[in-house]
């Protein structure tokens, strides 16, 4: 497959999961929410950091599971974006600690830890669009998340891996290139399928 014909593909796939996103009504995406929170706590191990994110817009929400991260005094890593799309990490000291940032992000006050930080965590959640049977996971193409990926591996981290999703956004198969790496994990209102 040629590079232009993957890329289309990504787009098109891309712009179609972000209208399913856009229609879905608030009380649905509260209620998926709130679901999502419940079954990503089963993916927590006693001791672990977990190194989160906080959702923007129609995204599979996340502030419900990083108050409940936070309320069971979880260690919660959270991204801060840098100017050339890698990502810093800061600990989350709960919801009055955010702020707004670039893009529509909200990010931590905290003390920058540097990009190499999210190699402590344990479990790392990861925003998708989609993720297909093998693992293989659709993002926005930023690649701010292939990164991380790439530097958990160049440093023989090991976490588990977990995208947060609305059930449709589980696939047969996405558009993939050879330097995507699988997640271990989704986690829908349905539950946690793991791969």
């Amino acid at each position: 497959m040629s590079d232009d014909l993957l890329y289309n593909d990504k787009a098109a796939l891309r712009s179609r999961l972000l209208a399913q996103r856009r229609a879905l009504s608030p009380e649905e995406r509260s209620a998926a929410a709130a679901a999502i929170a419940e079954r990503a706590l089963e993916l927590v191990a006693p001791g672990v950091t977990v190194a989160a994110y906080v959702s923007v817009g129609a995204e599979p929400g996340t502030r419900e599971l990083l108050a409940a991260l936070h309320a069971r005094a979880v260690p919660v890593l959270l991204p801060v974006l840098l100017p050339d799309n890698d990502l810093d990490w800061a600990y989350y000291g709960g919801a009055r600690q955010l702020a707004p940032a670039g893009r529509g992000l909200l990010e931590p006050t905290g003390e920058r830890l540097g990009p190499a930080a999210v190699c402590a965590a344990g479990l790392v959640l990861l925003p998708g669009l989609a993720v297909d049977r093998r693992g293989l996971r659709l993002g926005r193409g930023g690649g701010s998340y292939d990164r991380v990926l790439a530097r958990l591996a160049a440093a023989g981290a090991e976490p588990l891996l977990a995208t947060l999703l609305y059930p449709p956004e589980l696939l047969d198969r996405v558009p993939a290139e050879p330097h995507d790496r699988p997640v271990h994990a989704v986690v829908t209102p349905l539950g946690v399928h793991r791969f």
